[in-house]
């Protein structure tokens, strides 16, 4: 009798193992070819990166190579285009020449380029942390002082590699605008930093001992 209710449990399980696979069969299916189709739409994505890449480099080189060779008409349209696709390589490359070569000559239109490129680029902090220090560098021609430190708060309030080249771009601005206090207090925050550039940490020091001493 044990053998029986044995084989009609067995029975029954396989049932309803049976009933489950065809009440659930489009699920199950759809599932099947999501698990088969993830792997090929994630490589084809990969290889579609590495396309768009390579064709962005060769864009990017190619106007570069003109503008170099005396064909100047379109680079900024095409450097333009560059930043606007938003690659963490090509678009700040893309920047960095219209403002080397003063293509650009509107500051508020360089200054949404930098947004574009701060805030709308997937970017490693510290990238993102050097093109922030390199938007108030361009600033610190004709902004005002509380713009230009709110520009580089976010460097200034991390603990970012670019932190003791924003607080030198202070003190030498605030040490230019003749606000002497000012700049001597950015001057001797560099000196507390742990991780601060060796290089700028000592120049710092000379200006305190040569400008700033009584």
């Amino acid at each position: 009798m044990d053998e029986d209710i044995t084989a009609i449990d067995n029975k029954t399980r396989r049932e309803k193992i049976i009933n489950f696979f065809i009440n659930n069969k489009k699920k199950l299916i759809s599932i099947v070819v999501i698990i088969i189709l993830l792997p090929i739409i994630f490589f084809s994505y990969q290889m579609y990166k590495k396309g768009h890449k390579e064709w962005l480099s060769e864009k990017y080189n190619s106007a570069v190579i003109d503008y170099q060779n005396g064909d100047k008409s379109g680079i900024a349209e095409i450097m333009k285009e560059i930043i606007n696709d938003k690659d963490a390589t090509y678009s700040p490359l893309a920047l960095y020449f219209l403002i080397d070569n003063n293509i650009v000559k509107e500051n508020n239109k360089i200054n949404e380029f930098f947004d574009v490129i701060i805030n709308e680029t997937s970017l490693d902090n510290e990238i993102k942390n050097l093109v922030i220090y390199k938007k108030g560098l361009f600033n610190s021609d004709f902004e005002s002082e509380n713009n230009l430190i709110q520009i580089l708060n976010p460097v200034i309030n991390s603990d970012s590699v670019w932190k003791s080249h924003a607080l030198y771009l202070l003190a030498e601005y605030f040490y230019y605008k003749n606000q002497k206090q000012k700049s001597k207090e950015f001057f001797n925050q560099i000196l507390t930093l742990e991780n601060g550039n060796p290089t700028i940490k000592i120049e710092s020091e000379k200006r305190l001992n040569r400008d700033f001493s009584e």
